[in-house]
């Protein structure tokens, strides 16, 4: 059960941030995550009185709230990194970094021992999230100028997110979902500062404010399940699972943009086939 809801989860996700990525590109990077994080936090906050809650501590919310924080690092970096340079440089990036530093806490500091199976298929996970978001080479020389720039958003993007995955993790099952609302209102403020000088920038059309809350609102599911996946499996598989999420753009890209698989991308996504079904076996 915690394979599948790291998957959806890692569907969700990918969608989210084909959408905001797509929607960074005409809005200021900073208010695309910021209301986002405000339609997640709607959301979230409609949702948790609907599930048992048996006892909520302040340990919990306060593991939520950091996770929070991560969580607006993440975003504000990720979406500006998708907006100033190459997606196949920040998303990698972001992830690698996502993936190895929850994977490294969960096996030194927490005891996970995942069995042979599982090894082999966290070895493969970084490998096919690199060849999935390999591009062709016209676009590695039509986006030359900011490689520099999205290299360094993508590694801050990866740490917050690491943090949010860690920090989520350890909340505690009967808290329910309000470790996740305490990490959404935390998101927000911590994306809040970038705006806080530029309030006009909220003011954007209807159409897309409605896509941006309903693109958060798609990231705040797939955090929720990715939470309920921890509570039935082990963080480094959860987070590796979860993590895969880089080929959701990919094949959006393909089938809704029309663009090109390379021969790269294709082996990717094989790889990351290969790292699902050896993680889910074990």
């Amino acid at each position: 059960m915690g394979e599948a809801l790291a998957l959806v989860s890692a569907l969700f996700f990918g969608t989210a941030h084909f959408l905001n990525g797509l929607l960074a590109r005409r809005l200021d990077s900073a208010t695309v995550a910021l209301i986002g994080q405000l339609g997640g936090t709607v959301l979230v906050l409609l949702a948790a009185p609907l599930f048992a809650a048996p006892h909520v501590s302040g340990s919990a919310l306060g593991w939520g709230a950091l996770s929070g924080i991560g969580t607006g690092i993440g975003v504000a970096f990720l979406y500006r990194g998708m907006s100033n340079g190459r997606f196949s440089v920040v998303v990698p990036l972001s992830d690698v970094a996502a993936v190895a530093l929850p994977v490294l806490t969960g096996v030194v500091l927490l005891g996970d021992r995942p069995p042979l199976p599982a090894w082999c298929g966290i070895a493969a996970a970084p490998a096919a999230l690199w060849l999935i978001t390999r591009s062709g080479r016209g676009d590695d020389e039509r986006g030359g100028g900011t490689t520099a720039l999205g290299a360094h958003d993508g590694l801050v993007a990866g740490a917050g997110f690491a943090m949010q995955f860690i920090a989520l993790a350890q909340a505690d099952a009967a808290a329910g979902l309000w470790p996740l609302v305490a990490s959404r209102a935390a998101s927000v403020l911590t994306l809040l500062p970038q705006i806080a000088h530029h309030p006009g920038r909220l003011r954007l059309p209807p159409r897309l404010g409605w896509s941006c809350l309903g693109a958060g609102g798609l990231g705040t599911l797939a955090i929720a399940l990715y939470t309920l996946a921890t509570r039935e499996q082990l963080l480094s598989l959860a987070v590796v699972l979860t993590a895969l999420y880089p080929a959701i753009p990919v094949l959006l890209g393909v089938t809704v943009l029309r663009e090109r698989l390379t021969r790269a991308q294709g082996t990717g996504l094989v790889c990351a086939a290969a790292a699902i079904a050896l993680i889910s076996l074990a």
